[in-house]
C-alpha cells in the first residue's frame, strides 16, 4: 500500500510556516482556483467552501493516496466578507470599517483524501481599538495588506499596536487553525 504523503494545497508561506512548525512532513502544489462562492452560504460555510475548490483542483493533479489540506480565511463584519482588497483605496477602507470594533476571522480548511472532502472551519472574534488615519496609511504604506483577508495581518505592526483583544485560536487569524489541523492529521495517522 502507497504511504499518504500530506499535500499543502496553498501558496502562503504563513501557512507554509504554520505546517511546518508541526513537525508534520509535506510538499506545497498549488494550481489556480477561483475564490467565488454562492451568494447564499453563511460566513462559516463560505471559507470552506473556497478551501474544498482549491483542495479539488490540486486533487486532481496528484495521485489518489495523498492527503490535500487547504485552508482559505475571511474576516467577517457583521454580514459584511472582507477579503482581500483590491487596491490599497480599498484596504485603507477595510481598516477603517474595522476600526473600534470586533470581527469575525473564519478559516475554513478541507482535508481532501479517499476522493472525499472533510472540511471544517474555526472563527477567532478579534477587536481592533480606534485606528487613526495616521496608523492606517502607515500600515498599507510599509506592510503588505494586499495578500490577506480583511487587509491585514495579526503577527505584523497594525495588530501589534491595534489589536487589543482576541477570543480563539490566535494561529486561525494567521491563516491556519493549526490546533484543529493538528488533530485533524492524526486521527489519519499523520
Amino acid at each position: 500500500m502507497d504511504q499518504k504523503k500530506l499535500i499543502l494545497a496553498s501558496g502562503s508561506p504563513r501557512r507554509k510556516q504554520l505546517l511546518e512548525a508541526i513537525g508534520i512532513p509535506f510538499t506545497i502544489q498549488t494550481a489556480n482556483t477561483a475564490e467565488d462562492y454562492p451568494e447564499a452560504l453563511s460566513v462559516m460555510d463560505i471559507p470552506v467552501h473556497i478551501a474544498t475548490n482549491k483542495a479539488k483542483t490540486v486533487a486532481a493533479i496528484t495521485t489518489a493516496t495523498d492527503i490535500i489540506l487547504a485552508a482559505d480565511t475571511i474576516v467577517a463584519l457583521g454580514d459584511s466578507v472582507l477579503g482581500k482588497p483590491r487596491d490599497l483605496q480599498e484596504a485603507k477602507d477595510f481598516l477603517k470599517r474595522l476600526s473600534g470594533k470586533t470581527h469575525q476571522v473564519i478559516t475554513g480548511v478541507c482535508l481532501y483524501y479517499e476522493r472525499k472532502a472533510h472540511g471544517f472551519a474555526v472563527k477567532t472574534d478579534v477587536h481592533f481599538m480606534e485606528l487613526s488615519d495616521e496608523q492606517i496609511n502607515y500600515y498599507v504604506d510599509h506592510f503588505a495588506p494586499m495578500d490577506k483577508a480583511g487587509a491585514y495581518g495579526i503577527q505584523e505592526w497594525i495588530g501589534m499596536v491595534g489589536i487589543d483583544e482576541i477570543h480563539g485560536d490566535y494561529y486561525n487569524v494567521v491563516g491556519l487553525p493549526v490546533s484543529a489541523v493538528k488533530k485533524a492529521l492524526t486521527a489519519l495517522g499523520l
